[in-house]
């Protein structure tokens, strides 16, 4: 119960954040959200006054404006989980990154030019350009896209019943 993380929506049901499960209490006994979906377990907690499941999904009962973010921070996590952790060459596991245009060679540390990769397509590369050893890439790279790609990121252990919320990329 420790490491727990519940998903917060807005009042609007828009996905916001995954919050620690304690975070999650504090908000719907302060009245400030309620229990969407609690948990799959039929796990409760319980109070001197009150009982409370534990809950999985969260709205806010207030609409919260959110900031627009421009763009997508590149994270190790973020870039394995776009490329579904295959290698970008073989289809393998991936296990590195590698960037498709070496760095000493002038490319940029960016969501275009930055692969999954396993370890032995990796070292065969080197700094060599696709074309010195005939390589294709199997996808082309881009930067991720949609309201809800920061919270997948991390959403590798999230509960089944965020899905309906997280909409098709997940």
């Amino acid at each position: 119960m420790g490491r727990r993380r519940v998903l917060l929506l807005n009042a609007t049901f828009e996905p916001l954040t995954a919050l620690p499960l304690r975070r999650a209490v504090v908000l719907v006994m302060c009245g400030k959200a309620e229990v969407v979906h609690g948990d799959p377990g039929g796990l409760t907690l319980h109070a001197a006054t009150l009982s409370l499941p534990v809950p999985s999904v969260i709205r806010l009962s207030t609409y919260v404006r959110v900031p627009y973010r421009a763009q997508v921070p590149l994270t190790r996590a973020g870039l394995m989980h776009r490329d579904r952790y295959k290698c970008a060459y073989c289809g393998g596991r991936a296990e590195t990154i590698d960037h498709v245009l070496p760095r000493s060679k002038g490319g940029p540390h960016s969501w275009q030019n930055c692969v999954a990769c396993c370890a032995k397509c990796n070292r065969r590369k080197a700094d060599r350009l696709l074309e010195e050893l005939g390589w294709q890439l199997r996808v082309v790279p881009t930067a991720p896209r949609g309201p809800h790609w920061r919270l997948l990121v991390h959403s590798g252990d999230a509960d089944p019943l965020w899905k309906p919320y997280l909409g098709v990329a997940a």
